[in-house]
């Protein structure tokens, strides 16, 4: 399978690149300084997001959003970079997978009250979730684009173990045995790499946490 990862020198996206390459994928890391990537096997892309256009992914099978930015005056940019991707590949048979957040899902059956919403959510990541949030209304409404969007669980941890297993729900925030809602970046890859692999949530949001 060819696979292409936009952002593959960021946290989610330097854990995604190793993974697909160690199983064996045609993996092209679409960067922009092409001098922070310590994966060798990989083809190169370096171009800003903004500036792809269909002819530089075509020849993938699926295309992996995982770009990121946090400087509050960027966070627009979780928008208009996803409504880019999903504008060059509309009608297209490539698949896009998005590198979600956590804030958008909901804590109800009802679907009405989502974990941004809620008062133990921190007002310094409120900005983030909206953004990323809305982007996700946005990319609901297309149904032009074969997308995938994976939400974490409520605690994605960076530095977690990976230890290959994960439970996979649909819009609602997830709890494991110990009722934590948690998932390393390294188990949430795993994830990722599977849906890349079966396509068993195309137009659709799903989560994952760690068992």
């Amino acid at each position: 399978m060819k696979i292409a990862i936009i952002g593959a020198t960021g946290k989610s996206g330097k854990l995604l690149l190793k993974e697909a390459l160690k199983r064996g994928h045609d993996v092209t890391a679409i960067v922009r300084h092409a001098d922070k990537l310590t994966e060798s096997n990989a083809h190169i892309i370096e171009k800003d997001l903004f500036d792809l256009t269909y002819d530089d992914i075509k020849d993938n099978d699926v295309i992996i959003d995982a770009f990121g930015v946090f400087e509050p005056e960027k966070l627009v940019q979780h928008q208009t970079t996803l409504k880019h991707l999903a504008d060059i590949l509309s009608q297209k048979p490539n698949r896009l997978l998005v590198v979600g957040g956590a804030g958008s899902l909901y804590v109800n059956p009802e679907h009405t009250v989502r974990v941004m919403d809620t008062a133990e959510f921190p007002d310094e990541f409120k900005p983030l979730a909206s953004n990323m949030a809305k982007a996700l209304e946005e990319l609901r409404k297309r149904d032009d684009v074969q997308w995938t969007y994976l939400s974490p669980a409520g605690f994605f941890v960076a530095d977690g173990p990976r230890t290959g297993h994960y439970t996979m729900g649909g819009e609602e925030i997830m709890v494991n045995s110990k009722g934590e809602s948690q998932i390393s970046y390294a188990d949430y890859t795993i994830a990722m790499i599977d849906e890349a692999e079966t396509g068993k949530h195309i137009q659709q949001r799903f989560t994952v946490v760690s068992e």
